[in-house]
């Protein structure tokens, strides 16, 4: 069988991170994923996932996101069954991270949000010119920089 979920959101609040009695690290937040689309109103929707992360990754999440930042999760679902405090039998569905990643620039992630704060737009990145071997440099359109080609030599020891 096959259950892989991939995902894009804002984390709804810091991540919370606790250890299990076996000394397992686990964290656990809620993301908030844009569905791309306007309700009659005119508001953005969003549904609101929960995610589990285990041990390194928890850790990692913890230590390097907060409220507002966007991430990128890859995983899988998981269902569970637990009792709440009135003794009612409940289901939980969440994501149990397997990888999870960085998904706007550090600037971005704690810059404000737009008006609903999920899919706002963020402004580019400055870029810098970006030379790969074998090939001329690639500037950033509109760049007025003059700037002279250098030739390979052809005794490159790579």
């Amino acid at each position: 069988m096959l259950n892989v979920v991939a995902i894009m959101g804002r984390l709804a609040a810091d991540p919370q991170l606790r250890q299990t009695t076996t000394g397992k690290n686990v964290a656990s937040f809620r993301i908030a994923c844009d569905r791309g689309r306007r309700d009659a109103n005119g508001q953005s929707q969003a549904d609101w996932l929960d995610v589990v992360a285990w041990d390194r990754t928890a850790e990692f999440v913890c230590k390097y996101f907060q409220k507002g930042s966007l991430i990128a999760i890859d995983g899988r679902l998981q269902s569970r069954q637990y009792q709440d405090k009135n003794g009612n039998n409940r289901t939980a569905i969440e994501i149990v991270a397997n990888n999870v990643n960085f998904a706007a620039p550090k600037s971005a992630n704690a810059a404000p949000m737009g008006d609903a704060g999920y899919g706002a737009p963020m402004a580019a990145p400055a870029s810098r010119p970006a030379v790969q071997a074998n090939s001329a440099p690639s500037y950033s359109a509109g760049s007025n920089d003059d700037f002279a080609l250098i030739e390979d030599e052809g005794d490159l020891p790579f």
